[in-house]
């Protein structure tokens, strides 16, 4: 587990670590979402280049029931 500091800005510094670990680059979208109180940023990647990008992967639960449309 990685621990960030927010500056004056509302900036973090995402650890090396992890940005090796995820694939980020300097440049790279990303798209923040919270759920339940977490802070989430997913890097956005073509469709093509996502297939196995998290292994193991738990989608149960991935949406609450609110946000699907009938």
């Amino acid at each position: 587990m990685e621990t960030v500091t927010v500056s004056k800005k509302y900036q973090i510094v995402i650890p090396e670590k992890l940005r090796k670990s995820a694939g980020i680059k300097p440049g790279d979208k990303m798209v923040a979402i919270t759920k339940h109180g977490i802070l989430q940023y997913i890097p956005v990647r073509p469709l093509k280049d996502t297939e196995g990008f998290i292994s193991g992967l738990d989608t149960d639960d991935l949406r609450d029931e609110s946000d699907r449309i009938d």
